[in-house]
């Protein structure tokens, strides 16, 4: 991130953006829409050059976000709502021990049944509460991590940004990768040539 700001202050330099101290995370996506002179190399696919030279150990940092891609299925609304159904649901076995504790003997073992899976579920909803809360606080965390609006920028946004942003990133650096190979094989074929060449003209210099 800290490269990334410093390239895009250099392009802007003379400019009212040319000392940002930060940018939004959506700019992440944007790096392979600016392109050189010659239309081949993006800005990607310089920071990656960059990176490679200066802190290759950088260039490997997907390995450290393993969990983008499961994440990227969590929607937060589905979860929300799928807490909402497990609390009511609760509610109404609930409601269902009281109404049955009206029926006498006929419903004893019944509601001595549900008393015990009331127990068990009870203590489970808690757990799950105290987890759907943790998700909460973490959510929010990761969102002001990268200095986004709460009320603006979403759980999935942030995943699918990041998410998006490696596989281009990793993508950029790999077509790298492959044109430093074509063009180190180029140069040995060229070396290759000279010497051939130098070796012809001694030769026909002995023979002269």
């Amino acid at each position: 991130m800290q490269t990334i700001l410093s390239l895009g202050n250099a392009l802007n330099q003379g400019t009212a953006r040319g000392s940002a101290i930060g940018f939004r995370l959506d700019s992440l996506l944007k790096l392979t829409e600016t392109r050189a002179r010659n239309n081949k190399m993006t800005l990607m696919h310089y920071l990656c050059k960059v990176l490679a030279d200066k802190l290759p150990k950088v260039v490997d940092f997907s390995k450290d976000l393993g969990g983008l891609e499961p994440a990227s299925k969590i929607q937060i609304k589905i979860l929300v709502e799928e807490m909402q159904a497990i609390s009511k649901g609760l509610e109404r076995v609930i409601q269902e021990l009281s109404a049955a504790a009206n029926d006498g003997p006929i419903s004893e073992n019944f509601c001595k049944t549900l008393k015990e899976f009331l127990r068990y579920a009870e203590a489970e909803v808690r757990s799950l509460t105290s987890l759907y809360s943790a998700v909460g606080r973490n959510v929010d965390a990761l969102i002001l991590y990268f200095g986004e609006d709460l009320a603006r920028c979403s759980f999935e946004q942030v995943v699918s940004t990041l998410l998006n942003f490696t596989r281009m990133f990793n993508q950029a650096h790999r077509e790298n990768c492959k044109q430093l190979e074509l063009e180190m094989k180029k140069a040995a074929e060229s070396e290759k040539l000279k010497i051939v060449a130098s070796h012809k003209q001694s030769e026909e210099y002995i023979n002269a």
